[in-house]
């Protein structure tokens, strides 16, 4: 019998190999778990862009939140959207950049789109998470809107160079 070539030899590890890896990986992943959130640019045909003020946290953002186990980017973007501000995604959305968000932990991601094409499909009242929900002219942002949130809308509107950091 011959000897493997270098190039089989990595698909021909044994079990033990194989689960050791496998083990190690899951490892990994419970001591180093990644998170990752996702946040909407929602700019109407007046110029105006969606923001909202949360309960917990001070200052004005951009609607989101965490991208659930079996969920995609896209579709926690629809689903934090609705929840937080009754609007609906009628639309293609634009991945803006992804940023990492070293002041919320080490391991933490913001997955950025501008969402164009939607309708408010209601008035959404305050509850014990978010307080207010309204759009605001870009050039007259409420006071206490949020650093990241600003940089953001300079990169989409102003076309600012893009940061990786949130």
């Amino acid at each position: 019998m011959s000897t493997p070539s270098p190039k089989q030899a990595p698909f021909q590890r044994s079990l033990r190999e194989r689960m050791r890896t496998r083990i190690m990986h899951w490892l990994f992943v419970l001591g180093r778990p990644m998170t990752l959130g996702v946040r909407a640019v929602v700019i109407d045909s007046d110029r105006s862009v969606l923001l909202v003020r949360h309960s917990y946290v001070a200052g004005w953002h951009f609607p989101g939140g965490g991208v659930e186990p079996g969920e995609t980017c896209e579709q926690a973007l629809a689903r934090e959207l609705m929840e937080e501000a009754l609007v609906a995604i009628d639309g293609p959305v634009t991945l803006h950049g992804l940023f990492f968000n070293g002041r919320t932990s080490r391991r933490d991601h913001v997955a950025v789109y501008v969402v164009e094409r939607f309708h408010v499909a209601g008035e959404r009242a305050p509850d014990r998470e978010i307080l207010e929900a309204r759009f605001f002219p870009l050039v007259g942002l409420p006071e206490g809107t949020t650093r990241a949130t600003r940089e953001r809308l300079a990169e989409v509107c102003e076309r600012r160079a893009l940061s990786s950091w949130w």
